[in-house]
C-alpha cells in the first residue's frame, strides 16, 4: 500500500471557491501543499505550459480543478504523471457525463486522469450554494430579482464547504480504497430555485423576486447584461442540464466521505446574508 502522508499536494484552482477552503484544511492537517493559481503563492496558469512544470516541481498528488477550455488538460495531465504524479483527485460537475454544451473541460478532466496510468478519484458536486453569494448570482439577488430558465425543477444545492472538506478527506486519505472512485457531492434536500430564493429573501430581510424566464429570454438578458455569447451560450446549456433533472435528487456522497449529514441551504443562507451579501 502506498504512503500517501508524505506527499506533497499541488491544489490548482488555490484562490478559487473549493481551493481557497481546501488549502487550510490540508496544512491543519499537517500536509506540505503547494498553492497554485494565476495569482497563488506558486504560479500557474492553463493558457501558459511554461508555468506547469514549475508548479507540478516535485508534487505526487493533484487536486486537479480543470478549465473550460478542455484542451490543455491531456497535455498537463501526462507531464505530471511523467513528473512523478501518482494521484489525481478531480473538481468535476454533477451531471456533466450528459451535458451538451457544459462542462467540457470538466468531462475531459474525468477521461483523461482515467487514461493516466495514476490513481483517481472524481468529485461531481451539484451546483454551489456560494453561487449565490460569491460570484454568478450575487449581483442579480441583490438588485431584488433573479430570473433564471429553471422550468421549476429543483436543485440538490451543496454548500462549498462541504466540497472542501471532501476533498481534503479523500487528499489526506491512504487513496488506495478511493482510487477509481466518483463521489456525487449535494446538500441534505432538493430545493426549486424561487424556493431557494425565499429562504435567502428572508434571511436578508429585504424582498427579492425569482422569475421564471424561457431559455430564449434567458440568454438575451444576459447578452443585454454584458455577458460574451459563449458564456451566455455556456451558462443556459447548463440550465438544460437541470431541467433535465440530472441533478434534483440528494445523494449521498457527503455522508460516505465526511460521514454526516451535509450543511442544510438554511445555514448557508443565514450565514451568508449576515455577512451582508444580499443587502
Amino acid at each position: 500500500m502506498t504512503d500517501h502522508k508524505t506527499d506533497q499536494i499541488l491544489v490548482l484552482g488555490a484562490t478559487g471557491k473549493t481551493g481557497r477552503r481546501l488549502v487550510p484544511l490540508l496544512r491543519a492537517a499537517g500536509r506540505e501543499v503547494r498553492a497554485a493559481s494565476r495569482s497563488g503563492e506558486v504560479t500557474f496558469d492553463w493558457g501558459l505550459p511554461a508555468t506547469w512544470a514549475p508548479a507540478l516541481g516535485g508534487a505526487k498528488t493533484v487536486y486537479l480543478v480543470p478549465p473550460d477550455d478542455p484542451g490543455p488538460i491531456g497535455a498537463l495531465v501526462r507531464q505530471a504523471v511523467a513528473g512523478g504524479v501518482a494521484r489525481f483527485v478531480v473538481l468535476s460537475g454533477r451531471g456533466v457525463q450528459y451535458a451538451d454544451g457544459f462542462g467540457a473541460g470538466m468531462a475531459e478532466a474525468e477521461l483523461a486522469v482515467r487514461d493516466s496510468g495514476a490513481a483517481w478519484t472524481v468529485l461531481r458536486p451539484n451546483n454551489f450554494n456560494q453561487n449565490f453569494d460569491e460570484d454568478l448570482w450575487r449581483r442579480p439577488l441583490r438588485s431584488g430579482r433573479l430570473a433564471l430558465p429553471t422550468g421549476s425543477v429543483p436543485e440538490a444545492f451543496v454548500d462549498v464547504d462541504d466540497v472542501a472538506e471532501a476533498a481534503a478527506a479523500l487528499l489526506v486519505s491512504a487513496g488506495d480504497e478511493h482510487h477509481g472512485q466518483v463521489y456525487e457531492l449535494s446538500g441534505p434536500r432538493a430545493l426549486p430555485f424561487g424556493e431557494a430564493v425565499g429562504i435567502m429573501a428572508r434571511a436578508a430581510g429585504r424582498p427579492i423576486a425569482f422569475e421564471e424566464l424561457t431559455p430564449d429570454a434567458y440568454v438575451a438578458e444576459l447578452l443585454a447584461a454584458g455577458e460574451p455569447k459563449p458564456v451566455a451560450v455556456a451558462l443556459n446549456a447548463m440550465f438544460t442540464l437541470f431541467r433535465a433533472g440530472h441533478t434534483s435528487t440528494p445523494v449521498d456522497g457527503v455522508r460516505r466521505l465526511l460521514g454526516r449529514e451535509p450543511r442544510p441551504f438554511e445555514e448557508y443562507a443565514a450565514r451568508a446574508a449576515a455577512a451582508g451579501a444580499w443587502s
